[in-house]
């Protein structure tokens, strides 16, 4: 009898390359994929008609958990969709608080990305590498929303609050010794700023640092070289954005062609790669990191000599202070209304998009005048690559699966809405 080497295998759902719930049909012939086929749905937890049945304020939680990776840019699109249709512009520092907390968004989301999609590929120690700098940005998030990932930090009209000028400290205990927990917290003894700008000024070094384990690593470049090439042509045609688009060559970043907020006041370059590889957009990812932190430093030197408002005087959207409410009892009843009944919008559709860690995030909203949407859409950039899985795929081996999945930055949160 003759060997059948045609087989259909299943890839995931609970594989630990899968990045959340993705379930995968390959059908092979021995160890190399002829057809590829995605399944989406498995997680699918109805953001956008959730939405339609809450104010507009208690839809920006739910935004965080899309790509619950890059917290605080999901919430910005949305926010952003707010303003645009409520008219409004948020205070300068405001802009500039969103602009640092974008960046250090997506410093967070690239070291997700980069340490997962290394142990995928088999090397272990990057992804303690990246999560030991991970730990860094959470406490930030923490310091200015008090959650360590869904902050629900930004608001029509600013931010929650401004900066803390101190930092939590850690507290020793029979896991840190006095010496360890010393150490730990002379970069925590001034503000957010301060913790921030030592962040940063170290950063750079720990790039490196990652670079030596893999950017001329043998098996690395034998992993990710040739795997998954898209052209330039073909990557426009497939609806790429972010990193995926850059990585074939297109220069191509909202932050420059299409700025919001203070983003052309920032002094930063758009990386792009050569062959649309595995490789290439790996390089993108590491150089996007870099420029991340100039973005950031220039934020903290404004935010230093810039005091002010945070977010607009309007009680329409923005809760009046505590202090209003101690002594005001119409101020009271009306902490009460926004946060339960919120605030309506003119009618009216809007479309926005940011410059999201995996590509252009946009929220597409629709207002009948009433203190909910309509109609809520997200375009979540994960799912327009996704799409590409069969085409980047085909005549690969059943192993460059792993390096094409990690190498499209997959997060079903926002994929699977």
């Amino acid at each position: 009898m003759p060997e059948i080497r045609n087989y259909t295998l299943n890839f995931g759902p609970q594989h630990p390359a899968a990045h959340g719930v993705l379930r995968l049909v390959l059908e092979m012939d021995g160890e190399v994929i002829q057809r590829a086929d995605p399944h989406v749905g498995l997680l699918h937890r109805a953001t956008e008609k959730l939405a339609e049945s809450k104010p507009y304020n208690q839809t920006i939680p739910y935004m965080d958990r899309l790509d619950y990776v890059s917290m605080m840019c999901n919430e910005h699109g949305y926010v952003l969709a707010l303003e645009k249709l409520l008219d409004i512009t948020p205070p300068l520092r405001a802009q500039y608080i969103r602009v640092m907390f974008d960046e250090l968004t997506r410093i967070l989301n690239h070291l997700m990305w980069l340490g997962t999609h290394a142990l995928d590929v088999g090397a272990m120690t990057m992804f303690l590498y990246c999560f030991r700098e991970r730990e860094d940005l959470m406490d930030m998030y923490e310091a200015v929303s008090g959650a360590r990932m869904h902050a629900a930090y930004y608001r029509p009209g600013g931010v929650y609050r401004d900066l803390p000028g101190k930092m939590a400290q850690y507290q020793s205990s029979k896991y840190k010794d006095e010496a360890e927990t010393r150490r730990i917290n002379e970069a925590r003894s001034g503000s957010l700023l301060d913790f921030i700008e030592e962040f940063v000024q170290r950063f750079p070094t720990n790039i490196d640092e990652y670079e030596t384990l893999l950017t001329d690593n043998r098996i690395w470049k034998q992993r990710t070289v040739g795997i998954g090439v898209v052209s330039p042509e073909r990557a426009l045609q497939l609806g790429f954005t972010g990193p995926m688009l850059r990585g074939s060559g297109i220069e191509w970043d909202l932050r420059k062609k299409q700025p919001y907020e203070v983003y052309d006041r920032m002094d930063f370059d758009i990386p792009v790669g050569v062959n649309g590889d595995c490789y290439d957009r790996y390089l993108v990812r590491i150089e996007e990191m870099r420029q991340s932190t100039r973005i950031i430093k220039q934020c903290i030197e404004w935010l230093r000599n810039n005091p002010g408002p945070v977010i607009l005087d309007d009680h329409k959207f923005a809760p009046p202070r505590r202090e209003e409410m101690k002594d005001d009892m119409e101020a009271l009843i009306h902490h009460f209304k926004l946060f339960t009944e919120g605030y309506t919008l003119p009618a009216g559709e809007v479309y926005t998009a940011i410059e999201h860690p995996k590509g252009e995030f946009g929220i597409y909203l629709v207002s009948d005048g009433a203190n909910k949407p309509y109609r809520l859409k997200v375009r979540a950039p994960g799912f327009s690559h996704l799409a590409a899985m069969d085409e980047m795929s085909e005549g690969h081996m059943l192993a460059d699966v792993v390096a094409i999945i990690g190498t499209m930055d997959i997060v079903f949160g926002e994929i699977d809405r």
